[in-house]
């Protein structure tokens, strides 16, 4: 028994620990957070921060930039989750929320930028729209110095795709192949129907009524595996980035999934 409760708190503690380095929201809560000091100067903040309190406030998405000079241990896709996870970025009756993670460090080809998005706004913010908006805003501004201008577009972009209009632009992704199901998901996948199949009909209406339901199990799996575990409709939008930009009240309770894209610079 005192061997389990060691294994318990050791699981605790090991879970507390992989936190650790997440940075805690901020205490005065604004979207627009430069851990570094010394990415975005003082004026660019405040502009990014005017423009997405504005957004937040026109359509209760909330959109988080955090520029931190490590990841740790963790992948920037890992990063961003967590800290969306750990801020409780957007409302959380519409998990409308938006992580941009920028990471310094690690140097030129090694620093990563990462967009996740809660799971209210997959459907319309997918990932091949966040890959995009990485590779044609991010990457190209970053690597030329404009770090701000990459921002900037990037938010841009976001607010467009919230709103079910973003278009990647002409030509790009025409080399990449979308994720498809490959020849072990096929195969699972025939099984799952074989063990659901119920073979044989059974006497009475006791087995038609166990059958109706392994039926529904298979179609229910093979549905999620199919659409690849992404949550779908519509994203909580009301346009553009347009409106007041008031004081932040901080963030709702949003949920996070995991998708979303990632990319180096």
């Amino acid at each position: 028994m005192k061997r389990i409760l060691g294994l318990i708190a050791l699981l605790i503690s090991f879970c507390a620990s992989a936190q650790d380095g997440i940075p805690a929201p901020p205490a005065i809560p604004r979207l627009v957070n430069d851990f570094t000091g010394k990415f975005l100067a003082p004026e660019q903040v405040s502009a990014l921060e005017y423009k997405l309190r504005a957004y937040n406030d026109s359509t209760s998405n909330q959109v988080v930039i955090a520029v931190v000079e490590s990841l740790g241990s963790y992948s920037a896709d890992d990063y961003a989750v967590e800290l969306g996870r750990k801020w409780k970025v957007g409302n959380k009756d519409f998990n409308n929320g938006v992580v941009i993670l920028i990471s310094t460090g690690g140097g030129e080809g090694n620093r990563k930028a990462a967009i996740q998005v809660g799971y209210g706004l997959e459907g319309v913010i997918t990932d091949l729209v966040t890959k995009s908006i990485i590779d044609n805003d991010i990457i190209p501004n970053f690597k030329a110095g404009n770090y701000y201008r990459g921002l900037d577009m990037a938010v841009d972009d976001i607010m467009t795709a919230a709103a079910g209009r973003y278009k990647a632009p002409a030509g790009w992704g025409q080399g990449k192949k979308p994720k498809g199901i490959g020849f072990g998901a096929i195969l699972l996948i025939l099984i799952i129907l074989f063990l659901f199949s119920g073979r044989g009909g059974g006497k009475g209406g006791g087995m038609v009524s166990r059958r109706g339901y392994r039926d529904i199990g298979a179609g229910w799996i093979l549905g999620s595996l199919l659409s690849g575990g992404s949550s779908g409709g519509g994203g909580w939008s009301g346009g553009g980035g347009g409106g007041g930009g008031g004081g932040f009240g901080g963030f709702g309770g949003g949920g996070f999934g995991g998708g979303g894209s990632s990319g180096s610079w």
